[in-house]
């Protein structure tokens, strides 16, 4: 029997036939639940992490800075700034737009960001040009990375930033520390961070040890006398607002970060010889984007597997960069060479495409030229039914992992746990409340849906 299933595409939904024999997982964010989104925002303003609440923060604050996110994140800007108008409307605030090394919003990205707000407060806005404006030196971190962050940051007497906290492909998590470096920091001072992200153990879900977050963290202590207070959210899988922290910088991203991780860091029960990765509006603004899903996607994806990328790239490749240098190569370890010997800003992109080449097929299906992907060793195609009918022409009757919002679910092939006794092993299924089994061999516990194998109490006499 064929099963129709919906992908999210640009603003619409396109729809495949697949037999249900070849459906596999459809992984999507965890469910999680959704309170009052205004409640939460208020409650988190109410109960901020650090000496100050927001109206404490407010009350000697005649000029404010506000830092907020591009159109290339889902940050609820708008929401946010309902809830607090009344309590800046009288204050001279000004907004600098975090594109760090991304171009200046279009006008209609601008509207996207600020919502019925823009009108208001177009004449302050201002979008960081991590080229020509204006740096300030603020010191070096351990690792060496120069700190120049805009000078609007640098002079001003009070700053909010407005983030969203989600898992990052090399950063470990966006958010906090992320919205001055690369937010607001010069060209330079992104290059010398983000080389970092050619080393492994910059990665997804990872903090600790991974030398671009820590190189970030370092960094952000140059601004540490800078009055700053954070509002960061958390969204579930319709982008509605899961969880709101505040306060100071660090620990308001800490305590979201663990919000981020009930939702993004998915489990599967295996990978797939097929994943279709998707990487949903707005993170489909361009290729340099869409990126982050075809990262996500291999980590569910089998040695010489076909992962498949669905993004319509509305805005083209984005920085081209990435793309001058794997398309001048003839295959991905002469690109890997390459960046060896010489970086620049936008290299960790193609390194870390050229890495999935050399074990897996990379196809995409989107608005870009066919000979763009061609050039760097992803196989282009128009239609995603075609892409699925010739995948599994290829890889015979396999099933098919659908990875639905790739550029920011993580997912994490289950753990079995198996522990024996003399004569069975004991199983339980994943889920809670299901009783002790025995499996009297290892070929039934191969055929079994069994994830968690254990011994507790029994007498293996």
């Amino acid at each position: 029997m064929k099963i129709k299933i919906g992908i999210p595409y640009g603003r619409e939904e396109i729809f495949v036939e697949i037999d249900e024999n070849n459906i596999g997982e459809i992984v999507y964010p965890n469910k999680v639940v959704i309170e009052d989104e205004e409640q939460t925002l208020l409650k988190a303003l109410n109960n901020s992490f650090g000496p100050k609440r927001f109206d404490e923060f407010l009350s000697d604050a005649p000029d404010i800075l506000f830092i907020v996110n591009d159109a290339t994140r889902p940050t609820p800007t708008a929401k946010i700034l309902k809830i607090i108008y009344p309590r800046i409307k009288d204050k001279n605030v000004k907004f600098l737009v975090a594109t760090g090394a991304h171009r200046v919003p279009t006008q209609d990205e601008y509207i996207e960001i600020f919502g019925d707000f823009y009108e208001k407060f177009k004449a302050n806005i201002f979008a960081h040009d991590a080229k020509n404006d204006p740096m300030v030196f603020l010191g070096k971190s351990k690792n060496g990375t120069e700190m120049y962050v805009n000078k609007l940051a640098a002079d001003a007497r009070k700053i909010i930033i407005i983030s969203s906290v989600e898992p990052h492909y090399f950063a470990g998590y966006t958010g906090g520390r992320k919205s001055f470096l690369p937010g607001i920091a010069s060209y330079k001072t992104i290059e010398q961070n983000h080389k970092l992200a050619l080393k492994s153990s910059a990665r997804a879900l990872s903090l600790k040890g991974n030398p671009v977050h820590e190189d970030m963290e370092d960094a952000i202590q140059t601004i540490k006398d800078k009055d700053i207070f954070a509002i960061m959210t958390v969204l579930d899988r319709r982008e509605r607002i899961y969880a709101a922290t505040t306060g100071d910088i660090t620990e308001s991203l800490n305590a979201a970060i663990e919000k981020a991780h009930q939702v993004f860091a998915v489990e599967i029960k295996e990978k797939a010889d097929i994943v279709v990765s998707v990487a949903p509006y707005p993170m489909d603004i361009d290729l340099y984007q869409s990126q982050k899903a075809l990262d996500n996607g291999k980590l569910a994806l089998n040695d010489n597997g076909i992962l498949i990328l669905v993004s319509k790239c509305r805005k083209g490749v984005g920085s081209e960069t990435f793309i001058k240098l794997l398309s001048s190569c003839h295959d991905p370890q002469e690109a890997l060479e390459k960046i060896e010997k010489e970086y620049k800003l936008g290299y960790h992109k193609s390194a870390k495409i050229a890495e999935i080449a050399r074990w897996a097929e990379m196809w995409a299906v989107s608005s870009l030229d066919d000979k763009i992907l061609k050039s760097i060793f992803i196989r282009p195609f128009k239609n995603l039914q075609e892409a699925i009918d010739a995948a599994l022409a290829e890889k015979g009757d396999e099933k098919i992992l659908f990875l639905m919002n790739a550029s920011l679910t993580v997912p994490r092939v289950r753990k079995r746990l198996i522990y024996r006794s003399r004569r069975f092993i004991y199983a339980s299924r994943w889920e809670k409340g299901v009783p002790i089994e025995k499996l009297k061999s290892e070929e039934a516990l191969k055929s079994s849906n069994y994830d968690i194998i254990f011994n507790t109490t029994w007498d293996a006499r």
